[in-house]
C-alpha cells in the first residue's frame, strides 16, 4: 500500500481522474518524447464521454499546446479501466514514432501496464483486519501506524494538506456568483453559512457542515486549488467535517493532523482493495469513500476506540453502496456538489452511531470494500461517469 501522499494530492479541479491524471500523463509523455512534430491523444469510454465537461482537453492542452490533436472515442472501452488514453508521438511523415497507453484510475493516479504510478509500497499491512490486529496487539492508534510507516515528515505534509483544505473553505465561503460551465448553478456556500447561524442547534450543525462542504466543492468546480480526499469530486466532505469539529470542539492543530492521517489510512485501504474511481465503480467510490474517511476522522476526534473508528468507516461506505455517477453535462456540479454536503452530514451521523455502540458489528470494513467493488462492477457503464443515463439524461432531455 502506497503513501497517503499519493492519496491526498494538492491540485486544481474539477476532476482528479479527468484533469489531474491526464495532465500528469501528458507531462510524462512529453518529457519522454520532447522532439515530436506533433502529438495525438485518444481518449476512451468515460474519459471521452465526460472529458469536455471535466476539462480533460484543457488539461492536456496546457501541457502539449498547439502540437496537440485529441481524438474522442466514448464508445470504445480499453480492457483495464474506463478512463483509458493513448498518447502518440507523430513524425514529419505522419508516422507514429512512440505510443503509450495509460489509465487514469482516480485520485490523480495513473495505471501504467500493471503498475499504479511509480510510488513504492510502504505499508506492510493492507487490510483493515490485519491493521486492527496489529494496533490491538501493539496498543497503537491508527495515526501512530501511519507515522510508523510514513516517517515523522508526514506531519509537515499533512500541515500543507490542511492549509490547502482550510483555504478552499475560506475562499468558497466568501465567494458568491455563478459557477462556470453553462448550467447556471449558483454558489450556495456563502448563503448557507449565513443562514446556519440563525437556526436551532441541529439545523445549525447541518447547515454549517453543508456550507463548508459546498465551499470546497464549489472551489473545485471553479478550477480552484483543492486536495483530493480521495478525489476532486468528493473533496469537500473530509475538510467540512474536520473544520466543523475544529470550531465546535476547539481542537488543536495536532489533533486535526492526526485525524487527517487516520482518514488517509482509510482512503488508502479503499483505493488499494476496492476503488475510488467514479468511472470504475460509480459515485460510491468517490462520495462513499469520502464519507468513510470523514466518519473515521470524526470518531477519532471525539475519542472513539479503533473498533469504533472502523465501525464508523464501514457505515460510511455501507449505506452509500450502489450510488451511481451521472454528472449533468459532464460537469462536477450536479449532483456532485450537493452530495458533498449530504455525505458530510452523514459522516458525522455515522460517527455518532459508532460512538453510541461498543464498536462490535457483524459486517466488517473489509467485507464492505469487497461488496463495493462487486456492486460497482455490476452497475451498468452508462451509470458510471459517462453522463449517458440517470440524472444527466433527464436534464439533457428536459423540454
Amino acid at each position: 500500500m502506497q503513501s497517503i501522499k499519493e492519496l491526498f494530492r494538492i491540485g486544481t479541479g474539477p476532476s482528479s481522474s479527468h484533469t489531474m491524471g491526464p495532465k500528469k500523463a501528458s507531462e510524462i509523455f512529453l518529457q519522454r518524447y520532447p522532439n515530436a512534430l506533433s502529438y495525438r491523444v485518444t481518449l476512451y469510454s468515460s474519459l471521452a464521454a465526460t472529458g469536455k465537461g471535466h476539462l480533460t482537453d484543457v488539461a492536456i492542452d496546457s501541457v502539449i499546446g498547439d502540437k496537440l490533436e485529441i481524438v474522442w472515442k466514448p464508445e470504445t472501452t480499453l480492457p483495464k479501466h474506463p478512463n483509458g488514453m493513448t498518447f502518440e508521438a507523430i513524425a514529419s511523415d505522419r508516422s507514429v514514432t512512440a505510443e503509450w497507453t495509460v489509465y487514469s484510475v482516480g485520485g490523480g493516479a495513473l495505471l501504467d501496464g500493471d503498475k499504479v504510478d511509480e510510488a513504492q509500497s510502504i505499508y506492510p499491512l493492507a487490510t483493515m483486519e490485519t491493521i486492527l490486529d496489529y494496533c490491538k496487539e501493539s496498543g497503537k492508534a491508527f495515526w501512530e501506524y501511519v507515522e510508523e510507516n510514513e516517517g515523522h515528515d508526514i506531519w509537515k505534509f499533512l500541515e500543507e494538506v490542511w492549509h490547502t483544505m482550510s483555504s478552499a473553505i475560506d475562499r468558497g465561503i466568501d465567494t458568491e456568483g455563478t459557477l462556470p460551465g453553462g448550467l447556471g448553478v449558483s454558489r450556495k456556500a456563502h448563503s448557507f453559512h449565513r443562514k446556519a447561524q440563525l437556526f436551532s442547534q441541529q439545523l445549525s450543525q447541518n447547515g454549517t457542515l453543508a456550507s463548508y462542504a459546498y465551499a470546497v466543492a464549489e472551489e473545485n468546480a471553479s478550477g480552484g486549488l483543492i486536495v483530493t480526499a480521495p478525489t476532486c469530486g468528493a473533496c469537500g466532505v473530509l475538510p467540512a467535517v474536520i473544520r466543523y469539529l475544529e470550531k465546535t470542539m476547539e481542537l488543536s492543530r495536532l489533533e486535526v493532523l492526526r485525524a487527517l492521517a487516520t482518514a488517509g489510512l482509510i482512503g488508502n485501504l479503499i483505493k488499494t482493495n476496492a476503488s475510488i474511481s467514479g468511472a470504475e465503480v460509480g459515485c460510491q467510490g468517490e462520495i462513499g469513500s469520502a464519507c468513510s474517511m470523514a466518519a473515521a476522522a470524526a470518531t477519532q476526534l471525539m475519542g472513539g476506540s479503533i473498533g469504533q473508528i472502523e465501525y464508523s468507516a464501514e457505515m460510511g461506505i455501507e449505506h452509500l453502496l450502489g450510488l451511481t455517477c451521472d454528472p449533468v453535462g459532464g460537469l462536477v456540479q450536479i449532483p456532485c456538489i450537493e452530495r458533498n454536503a449530504h455525505a458530510a452530514v452523514r459522516a458525522l451521523g455515522c460517527s455518532h452511531f459508532a460512538l453510541l455502540s461498543d464498536g462490535v458489528h457483524k459486517i466488517s470494513f473489509d467485507d464492505v470494500m469487497a461488496v463495493m467493488m462487486e456492486t460497482g462492477q455490476a452497475i451498468p457503464p452508462m451509470y458510471r461517469e459517462t453522463s449517458e443515463a440517470g440524472l444527466a439524461d433527464k436534464y439533457r432531455n428536459k423540454g
